[in-house]
């Protein structure tokens, strides 16, 4: 029986999610229905969990509105979000960030994840230096040879 709800379970996940953790800040698209019509409304803020696997996953966002501290929790799965943005990788190192609750204003903030360096995992030995590069004075004195038409 079991067998039968993992093929359902698998066919209802989506295949088009980025790839993001706690401490990103992220943008979600979440289609919302309103009697007859409908409109995409984009919820920006910071992760503070994921939790869950599967078609049940679901994903916590918290933003600050006028002052106030608000926190939605998205399916991650659900046809309703027409899709999610990542905006910034933050360098966080807790799955489950609940202190951000009782924190406001710059004390809120979670240090960015600069892009242009990349951190080696836990563990990983360091990468080794590059072969230095040959210099020109090193380069025999010979012109190159021009192909032959």
């Amino acid at each position: 029986m079991s067998k039968v709800i993992e093929t359902l379970e698998r066919a209802q996940l989506r295949d088009n999610i980025p790839k993001f953790k706690a401490g990103d800040t992220v943008r979600v698209h979440f289609k919302v229905i309103e009697g007859q019509r409908q409109r995409i409304q984009v919820f920006e803020g910071v992760v503070i969990k994921r939790q869950g696997s599967g078609a049940r996953e679901t994903f916590t966002v918290r933003k600050q509105s006028f002052g106030v501290g608000v926190e939605r929790t998205f399916p991650l799965h659900t046809p309703k979000i027409e899709k999610i943005e990542v905006a910034a990788v933050g360098d966080v190192n807790r799955a489950k960030l609940y202190y951000l609750r009782g924190k406001v204003g710059k004390k809120a903030r979670i240090r960015e994840l600069r892009q242009d360096v990349v951190r080696a995992p836990k563990g990983a030995k360091p990468a080794e230096p590059p072969e230095p590069e040959v210099a020109e004075s090193d380069v025999s004195a010979e012109p190159p040879e021009e192909p032959a038409e």
